[in-house]
């Protein structure tokens, strides 16, 4: 009963930090900065600033679609971040080439989150199937749901390694920010705001996970 009410805690945070999420970006979008940069001058500008000049900065479609690609080494800006010039965009530019200037400098938490990548990737394809099977063959053949459960635990542990990547970008681009003047004081609350609802929701997504591998050893635990 417990894991069922945390899980459920969980889904109801998740719901809530993305509605805040929206809300706060929809309202920092609306604080124009007086530098007049775009999302895509401030990602450049941030990465000449650090030395990086492997890294593309591009544009991608969707929303809330930023993220850094260290395979081939671009900051994908959404289609919003890439163009407009407010304080929603320069945090999200900025937290983007954070992970770029983590590449640069072999960030450790960063290194073991792209080595765990390809693993996760063969691991997801099956582990729905094998954490169903597990379930419906409990009773004969056990040790098929605990193959999921390690699988998932995977998953959990990639969730908690993503913890400290993205408060690390996060923290590097208001440092460069304020450093260099990029953002004034009023328009750096805003970009702190937007940037830590946004790393609330890994916090909910690892909790969430934890809560889930939780119920599978609960159901493997109780298998007798």
């Amino acid at each position: 009963m417990m894991i069922w009410v945390f899980m459920i805690a969980m889904m109801l945070a998740s719901w809530w930090v993305g509605n805040r999420l929206q809300a706060k970006f929809k309202k920092y979008s609306e604080v124009h900065l007086q530098n007049g940069m775009s999302g895509a001058e401030i990602a450049q500008k941030m990465l000449l600033d650090h030395g990086i000049r492997d890294v593309r900065v591009i544009s991608t479609p969707g929303r809330l679609t930023d993220h850094y690609n260290p395979m081939d080494k671009t900051v994908n800006l959404s289609e919003a971040v890439y163009n407009q010039r407010n304080a929603a965009a320069a945090a999200v530019a900025a937290h983007e080439v954070g992970h770029a200037v983590q590449h640069a400098q072999a960030y450790s938490w960063l290194t073991m989150r792209s080595r765990m990548v390809p693993i996760l990737e063969v691991s997801s394809r099956f582990m729905p199937f094998v954490l169903i099977g597990g379930v419906l063959m409990l009773k004969t053949f056990p040790q098929l749901l605990l193959l999921g459960i390690v699988l998932f635990a995977l998953t959990t542990i990639f969730s908690f390694v993503t913890l400290p990547v993205e408060y690390d970008a996060s923290n590097r681009a208001l440092k460069w920010l304020e450093a260099k003047h990029i953002v004034t004081p009023q328009e750096l609350v805003g970009s702190k705001d937007a940037l830590k609802w946004a790393a609330r929701t890994y916090v909910v997504a690892a909790l969430s996970s934890l809560g889930t591998l939780l119920y599978y050893v609960m159901i493997y635990m109780n298998r007798r």
